[in-house]
């Protein structure tokens, strides 16, 4: 609980550094910039946000001081975390529990983090904070300062709200986890709606994937002549660069990686 505490203050005090310019040195300049700050304000979304490299190397803004050490400890638990939930997917999946953390090189997973602020909104229902979509990887961690805003797709099609306490960490499956299965486990479509908040919202979203060179495609295992895969594989780099972004956008190409199907 402390921990969580902790970084929510951290990212918080990131978003209030008085000097908007402290900032903006973080506005993406290359492809290989690990630590990115935005402001995203047009019809469909409403936030200012702030991308790291989480894992294998940490990287973050040399202000404010409480930065570096909250979110370091964060994530540092959160990796334990990360490692347990590989056990319990592989074990899912029908392998050994060391499946996912050796065959995907877990110690040099790529783990990027996006930080939204989003401030006070008085529009009508159904204000996007983000527009729905998936995450790459194997699974999202989520953290957030205000309960309410996280909407989930149903398998019947409709929106239903997902109420997260302050302290706790949710966990929602990604589009790796998805192409590994072949499509048995589906990454789930969300969005944010800001709908009459009354304050700054603050979330952390943690995208957990492979190491980058690792090739990905649906396992053997989910693969028979009534289940042809369903997918390309090909490296998680390669995968985060499909849509035309780079890696530290970490924007879903889930829809182009599927292979039509055909009778």
């Amino acid at each position: 609980q402390s921990v969580v505490e902790g970084a929510l203050k951290g990212i918080s005090d990131f978003f209030e550094l008085t000097n908007q310019e402290e900032r903006r040195e973080y506005l993406k300049k290359n492809p290989m910039d690990r630590i990115r700050w935005g402001l995203r304000s047009h019809a469909g979304e409403n936030r200012e946000n702030l991308k790291i490299v989480a894992h294998p190397e940490y990287h973050c803004p040399s202000k404010p001081a409480s930065f570096r050490g909250a979110i370091g400890e964060y994530f540092k638990r959160m990796y334990k975390v990360e490692l347990g939930l590989a056990k319990a997917i592989s074990k899912i999946l029908g392998y050994e529990e060391t499946y996912i953390k050796k065959e995907f090189k877990l110690e040099a997973g790529f783990d990027v983090s996006a930080m939204n602020l989003y401030p006070p909104s008085f529009q009508s229902k159904g204000s996007i904070g983000v527009p729905e979509h998936t995450d790459p990887g194997f699974f999202v961690s989520l953290i957030q300062d205000v309960n309410g805003g996280l909407q989930m797709l149903t398998h019947k099609g409709s929106w239903v709200t997902v109420n997260i306490p302050r302290n706790a960490i949710f966990i929602n499956l990604g589009d790796h986890l998805e192409i590994l299965s072949n499509g048995k486990y589906k990454s789930h479509i969300h969005q944010v709606i800001l709908d009459n908040n009354e304050v700054n919202r603050i979330s952390m979203a943690t995208l957990h994937g492979p190491s980058l060179d690792i090739f990905v495609a649906p396992a053997s295992r989910f693969i028979d002549e009534s289940h042809p895969p369903a997918y390309r594989g090909m490296t998680y780099k390669e995968s985060l660069e499909l849509n035309g972004s780079d890696e530290i956008d970490v924007q879903s190409s889930l829809s182009l990686l599927r292979i039509p199907f055909s009778l």
